[in-house]
């Protein structure tokens, strides 16, 4: 049986190309894990306004890959059996690999909360938005990572349910599913933004093409965590090889 990680970190800001850790936090059945580290750059007081993590915080910490929680937790991140589920992985997997540690195994939550709603009735996958949407009743603070994580067990935990009776198999199998649909792309279905707020991808394509060619040379700008956003806007714009 795969050991599952529920795994969240905090940045210096959004972009895993130039930000760094600055608290990591997990979760498994034997143990649970938070703990701030000093990152290699300040922390901009616009990091600090989502956080609430400051410089002062971490002033006397230790650089995460000089910390005593460093190795034990890349091996129990590439330990063959194990499953490192996140929300948005793309994110945190990005973060983490700067800090040499290469998960073996992912579970994207975004990426299954957004494949499992084939109707398209959710209008975000935003963590803190499913938690409320699908009424997950549990204390946690957002912007935390140790909150994040008790929020993104729940919610995995609805996810792996749905798929073991929608699929009629096992748990072994469900979470097999799961990190195959974390491995691809996924597609998106409407726009929760912009002047096209509310409609869906296929509408906008048919009556505004234009806009989806602009928005993709947008995104190929800067591809930095957009890959289900390009993805998307190709497969749409029949771009994809």
């Amino acid at each position: 049986m795969k050991k599952i990680i529920f795994l969240d970190t905090e940045t210096t800001g959004n972009e895993p190309v130039k930000d760094f850790l600055c608290q990591l936090a997990y979760k498994t059945e034997e143990e649970t894990f938070c703990e701030l580290f000093k990152p290699p750059i300040p922390i901009p007081p616009e990091a600090s306004a989502v956080t609430h993590i400051t410089n002062k915080m971490v002033a006397d910490k230790k650089v995460f890959q000089e910390s005593d929680n460093y190795g034990p937790t890349k091996l129990l991140l590439e330990d063959p059996t194990s499953v490192m589920v996140a929300h948005n992985a793309k994110f945190d997997t990005a973060i983490i690999e700067k800090e040499g540690i290469i998960p073996a195994n992912i579970i994207c939550t975004l990426r299954v909360s957004r494949a499992l709603d084939k109707k398209n009735v959710i209008p975000q996958y935003k963590l803190q938005y499913l938690r409320y949407y699908l009424d997950i009743d549990i204390e946690a603070d957002a912007h935390d990572a140790l909150g994040d994580v008790l929020v993104l067990e729940q919610l995995y935990k609805r996810l792996l349910d749905k798929i073991m009776k929608e699929d009629n198999i096992d748990e072994e199998k469900a979470i097999d599913k799961m990190i195959d649909i974390s491995s691809r792309p996924s597609l998106m279905n409407s726009f929760a933004f912009g002047k096209y707020n509310g409609k869906t991808i296929e509408e906008v394509r048919d009556i505004d093409p234009g806009y989806l060619e602009w928005m993709l040379a947008q995104k190929e700008q800067n591809p930095d965590n957009e890959e289900d956003w390009i993805y998307t806007l190709k497969y749409y714009l029949g771009k994809l090889q």
